[in-house]
């Protein structure tokens, strides 16, 4: 049983594909949001939580703050500026370059707007020069007064020991927010939509994936334990649907076996995966369309 005395909230931010979502599921331990080397991977705020010592710490993922597109784009940057506001701490990801760009410069002036405290993390360490960082920590310094600054290469999960002490001193005496053994607060189905749209991410390339959405329709367990899954695979043009399924159906398989190995591997059963593929044409730029997708937070 755990004993809980402190809670800290955290909002994990950065530009896309900085290594949010890797962050944190290196923090929490497991894999609570999907990650590829797409940018905008993760379209909502994801939230995951970690008991250490006495502390509760509850970490939310948030999709890349970008230039939006469509109206999924102007959803998710909506959804990063309200997770900015609605936490004790700000966690902001950047790479290890010495330039403040412009999706940090818009993070670093929410921050002092709210007058949150901010750790400053610099990830990817392990792909430049140890001394090159003076000029990013500096760089950064300037701009904001960020209560910590802690390089990390979060893949290979270096510095996330000290990250997790600055992020514990943050910390306030709290009741005990999730249950024990509880490490997000997505819905199993939820998780086996996003694992069946990241082994997608893996294989399909160019514009393809930024249209892909998947809705789980069937998610029944069958008296001898086997898990029965189906799955729509939602793409914007039928140029896309034919890709997506490959010649005689290859892609689609290849993305199923992978799916399934992982979601087996998640939910300890044997699973029955079924994938189907539909076109939504221009979906994210339909907002009804964004809502029954589950991807339009109204917080």
């Amino acid at each position: 049983m755990s004993k809980i005395e402190k809670a800290g909230i955290f909002s994990i931010v950065g530009r896309p594909n900085v290594g949010k979502s890797t962050l944190t599921n290196a923090l929490c331990g497991v894999k609570v949001a999907i990650v590829s080397n797409k940018p905008q991977t993760t379209r909502t705020r994801i939230t995951g939580v970690l008991n250490s010592g006495d502390c509760q710490l509850i970490f939310l993922d948030t999709p890349g703050l970008h230039k939006p597109k469509t109206r999924l784009g102007e959803t998710m940057v909506r959804i990063v500026n309200d997770t900015v506001a609605d936490v004790d701490t700000v966690v902001l990801v950047v790479e290890p370059v010495a330039r403040i760009g412009i999706p940090e410069q818009m993070l670093i002036d929410k921050i002092q707007e709210y007058r949150l405290p901010a750790i400053l993390v610099i990830n990817k360490i392990d792909t430049v020069k140890k001394e090159m960082l003076l000029e990013v920590i500096a760089a950064y310094q300037q701009a904001c007064p960020f209560i910590a600054v802690v390089p990390i290469a979060a893949s290979a999960g270096e510095g996330l020991d000290i990250l997790l002490e600055e992020m514990k001193k943050q910390c306030q005496p709290s009741p005990q927010l999730f249950p024990d053994g509880m490490v997000s607060d997505q819905p199993e189905r939820q998780l086996v939509a996003e694992i069946i749209r990241e082994k997608l991410l893996m294989l399909l390339d160019k514009e393809v994936p930024h249209g892909i959405a998947v809705e789980i329709e069937k998610y029944e367990e069958r008296e001898d334990g086997l898990m029965e899954i189906g799955a729509v695979i939602y793409c914007e043009r039928r140029s896309h649907k034919g890709i997506i399924i490959g010649k005689n159906g290859a892609m689609l398989k290849k993305a199923g076996a992978a799916a399934r190995a992982e979601i087996e591997h998640m939910l300890d059963a044997k699973v029955f995966l079924e994938l189907w593929v539909k076109v939504k044409e221009d979906w994210r730029n339909n907002p009804n369309q964004i809502r029954n997708m589950g991807l339009d937070e109204d917080r």
